[in-house]
């Protein structure tokens, strides 16, 4: 799997999509208005995975 990367461009998209999901998640957690866990559960799962591919995964430009 050498050849798995990340370009400049899905890099951005992904942090883009990581802040959006994590503010949303957060939101949810503060209002905990009814149904704030399914909510915050769908937030946060691609939250946290975006950050894990954005760990081990290599910049290549």
């Amino acid at each position: 799997m050498p050849d798995l990367h990340l370009t400049p461009l899905t890099g951005a998209l992904i942090v883009f999509i990581v802040v959006v999901c994590g503010h949303r998640f957060r939101l949810a957690w503060k209002e905990q208005t009814p149904g704030w866990q399914r909510r915050a559960w769908a937030f946060g799962i691609p939250a946290a995975i975006g950050l894990l591919v954005l760990a081990f995964l290599p910049l290549k430009y």
